[in-house]
């Protein structure tokens, strides 16, 4: 599902219609974080979140972190409620037996860099982590999740449409109040490049007033440059847009894009249609890491794969946040 249009820019008419609904929205989200005490497992949880529905680059955040304390000597294990997949859990994933429509796509792709459990219930799934052995769990997504205490907060954002018009869904993009949000935060880590840096601090710098970190996603070497190889490029991200670019500043010769939803599932009929496209117009087909993950096994040798990583401007206050939890 693409967000509507109305949710990013400022409010309009269409937006203060929905406001009503809005604030039932933030309601029954504060009315479930006030249920109770959250319960700790034992180890320190660090939770990779965000205030917007939709991607904003937590997965490439969660990979840093997890190099970060390995770095440190401190084994990190990811939790994540494997969103669209069918399993239950708690499931540590194993990239040689599941699929992501078991997993979800992001839990099997943060599989390849460190242990990954999926879990609906995200406390459930902290124990089974620490019952193998993680000292230090990585809460991918579930800010707004009730269950498990964390001991730091970080709040992603893409830095490119910041926190939207500000509103919560359905009148916006927001699952809860800015204000509200970050009062449980103790970071805020922006994603994108110099000009999207600056635009966030302009619209939205007064309102984030927590330390925040600067980070950009780029794309690592690879073995094929792609500059001056024409492409047919497609995303199933939450903004596929940032895909493209990202492809663009490297030099490919684009030929067609194809934005899908985020989490989109690739059938045989879809990707079929797509490479057919491509060879009528003589490109490479390209995704992004995390669609590759959700393409069938016979068609993975087709399709190219770019892999981005998160580089962090300064690794200061981040750092010293690892420092404070980790002890």
């Amino acid at each position: 599902m693409r967000a509507p249009g109305f949710w990013h820019g400022e409010p309009g008419l269409l937006s203060a219609l929905l406001s009503p609904l809005g604030l039932i929205y933030a309601g029954a989200t504060r009315r479930r974080l006030a249920q109770g005490p959250r319960q700790r497992v034992g180890v320190p949880v660090i939770c990779v979140g965000n205030l917007n529905a939709g991607g904003t680059g937590k997965t490439p955040v969660v990979i840093a972190l997890a190099e970060r304390l390995r770095d440190r000597g401190v084994v990190a294990h990811a939790v994540s409620r494997g969103h669209g997949g069918t399993l239950g859990g708690p499931v540590r994933v194993d990239e040689r037996r599941h699929s992501a429509s078991e997993t979800g796509d992001e839990p099997l792709l943060l599989a390849a860099f460190l242990p990954t459990w999926v879990a609906k219930d995200r406390v459930a799934g902290a124990q089974a982590a620490v019952g193998a052995g993680a000292q230090v769990i990585l809460l991918d997504d579930g800010f707004q999740n009730p269950g498990l205490a964390h001991d730091l907060s970080i709040v992603v954002v893409d830095a490119h449409v910041g926190f939207g018009n500000g509103r919560v869904i359905p009148a916006g993009p927001l699952r809860e109040p800015i204000k509200t949000g970050l009062a449980r935060a103790e970071i805020v880590l922006s994603v994108g490049d110099a000009a999207a840096q600056a635009r966030f601090a302009a619209r939205w710098g007064q309102a984030v007033t927590l330390p925040r970190v600067s980070g950009s996603l780029e794309p690592l070497p690879m073995g094929l440059p792609l500059k001056g190889l024409p492409v047919l490029a497609f995303a199933g991200i939450g903004r596929p847009e940032k895909f493209f670019q990202t492809l663009k500043a490297m030099g490919a010769d684009i030929r067609a894009t194809h934005a899908l939803s985020d989490h989109q599932p690739l059938s045989d009929a879809l990707m079929t249609r797509m490479l057919r496209e491509a060879r009528a117009i003589g490109a490479q087909v390209v995704t992004t890491e995390k669609d590759a993950v959700r393409l069938p096994s016979p068609l993975r040798a087709q399709v190219m794969t770019v892999p981005v990583r998160l580089r962090v401007a300064d690794w200061g206050p981040l750092d010293a946040a690892l420092d404070r939890v980790i002890g």
